[in-house]
């Protein structure tokens, strides 16, 4: 067992002292490194740009590719002669195998020469040390054979991205790539390689979203709670990402006063269709102030196709910023409340909700969900088929943001349909630092059945029931807890000054 322990060390101490070996990957000069790592990854490092990380296989080695120049005059050449790129796939798969190739052989010689020398110096026997490199070639074999039998090349079009927010589209891929699923992974290297040679051909400007004809781009984000910081974090990435509409499941206020409807007149200023639902920090003073705003689609109880999908929104029925009224939040009645509406539902492509309660209530109802208010990022798969994405606070949960040890992240996703089926494909999760940290960090994710059935939601469900108090003064029609429906635990009643309690 000594013996064992030395040859390990010695050979991990040989890997990380292996140094880095240099490739030329189409226009691209990189720097190969293998690192020991508890889990198995491939990092591509584009600094200053950003970094893109694969979980390529399950083997506890990282490997590191550091884009560390561009040849300008290939990269031009790639970029304006369509026969070169045409057969850039090819070249790139031949110039990573044989970067790899001699990276591994570098990486074995050297953890081989480190597991001897260390064995011989602790022990200072030759057969020990012999007996060391065997033990340390065994295990390095079996971690090589590890790595090629649990190899996923598909891995390459679920990238993980963290750097600058400018260059994320570019570096972890169009909507296009998503959407059609390229046929081999070689298609997705080539249009890293071919985005990587245009951020640094142009520098300055860097390129913003290449637009895909074939998917409706949603930006969904939550629980704004006032915070300013999350206008300019909702139009860079409006910018950025090219979206087609935002949907915003709630929470935009903190206290539903009138004082606070100052704040939602950014709404009119973004330009593309803003989706809103009434969330439980929401009054209905707040609802009026959004609707008032250019580009704004209030949806509460109701159905409206925006930019090709026809979505289904529900504000929240409770309001509880008034701690003069006691609120439950019985997840059993929230379901209740979602059901007793299923009657007003005709299979919307996407409902938006602010509670996940309320949303599980809708299973079945739709393929996917959108919902807010636990100002933590959550996605379920729920056993209808439907899909259900909680978003994060998008405002780093306004003040609340200072209540922990570490900031609230500033969060959104950005989610890709289908134009023709309607169907969600593909999203970005995005996060940001809290509190103005520059960081960004981004995850993609492709749904792996789009297609999927999806089941009908229950039909026997019972209609709560129980006293309503207060009467709407909303001129947009009696909201839905004022219809006969509502549970005794999620009333709303407005005060004078348009509040509700």
């Amino acid at each position: 067992m000594a013996v064992l322990l030395v040859a390990a060390a010695g050979a991990w101490l040989g890997i990380f002292l292996s140094g880095t070996v240099r490739a030329q990957v189409g226009p691209v000069e990189t720097g190969m490194s293998l690192r020991p790592a508890w889990n198995g990854e491939t990092v591509v490092d584009a600094s200053p740009l950003g970094t893109l990380t694969f979980r390529t296989h399950d083997a506890p080695l990282r490997l590191r590719i550091t884009l560390e120049n561009i040849d300008q005059d290939r990269a031009k050449a790639l970029i304006e002669d369509p026969r070169l790129a045409d057969r850039l796939p090819g070249i790139i798969e031949s110039d990573l195998i044989d970067g790899v190739r001699d990276l591994i052989i570098r990486s074995l010689l050297c953890a081989g020469a480190g597991a001897l020398i260390a064995v011989l110096m602790v022990f200072r026997r030759p057969r020990t040390a012999l007996l060391g490199l065997l033990a340390a070639s065994v295990a390095l074999a079996g971690t090589g054979a590890l790595a090629a039998v649990t190899f996923r090349p598909s891995s390459l079009i679920e990238p993980r991205y963290s750097g600058l927010i400018a260059a994320a589209p570019s570096l972890v891929g169009s909507a296009e790539s998503i959407v059609t699923r390229f046929e081999s992974y070689r298609s997705q290297l080539t249009k890293l390689v071919t985005n990587v040679s245009k951020l640094y051909d142009t520098v300055s400007t860097l390129p913003l979203y290449d637009a895909d004809p074939k998917s409706i781009r949603v930006l969904h984000i939550s629980d704004i709670h006032i915070n300013p910081i999350a206008w300019n974090v909702i139009r860079s990435l409006k910018d950025q990402f090219a979206v087609d509409l935002i949907v915003d499941t709630g929470d935009i206020s903190d206290h539903g006063t009138k004082a606070e409807n100052k704040f939602v007149d950014e709404i009119g200023r973004l330009g593309v269709p803003y989706v809103y639902v009434r969330g439980n920090h929401d009054s209905m003073t707040t609802q009026r102030a959004v609707e008032k705003q250019k580009n704004a689609v209030v949806l509460d109880n109701k159905t409206q196709s925006v930019a090709g999908l026809n979505i289904y929104g529900l504000g929240d029925p409770r309001f509880t910023p008034d701690k003069s009224v006691a609120v439950a939040s019985d997840p059993d009645a929230l379901g209740q409340f979602a059901r007793s509406h299923l009657a007003q539902v005709n299979k919307p492509d996407l409902i938006a909700v602010h509670d996940p309660d309320v949303g599980r209530g809708f299973t079945g109802a739709t393929p996917m969900i959108l919902a807010g208010h636990t100002h933590e990022r959550k996605t379920t798969m729920l056993p209808s088929g439907t899909r259900m994405l909680v978003q994060g606070s998008t405002g780093g949960a306004g003040l609340r943001a200072l209540e922990h040890a570490q900031p609230t992240p500033v969060q959104a996703s950005v989610l890709y349909f289908d134009k023709e089926t309607k169907r969600l494909r593909a999203w970005d999760d995005i996060t940001l630092g809290g509190l103005g940290e520059q960081s960004v960090y981004i995850q993609r994710h492709v749904e792996p059945d789009p297609q999927r059935m999806i089941s009908p939601a229950p039909t026997n469900a019972p209609s709560p029931t129980g006293p309503i108090t207060g009467t709407p003064t909303s001129t947009a029609g009696p909201p839905l807890w004022h219809q006969g429906q509502s549970s005794p635990m999620l009333q709303r009643s407005p005060t004078e000054d348009g509040r509700e309690s």
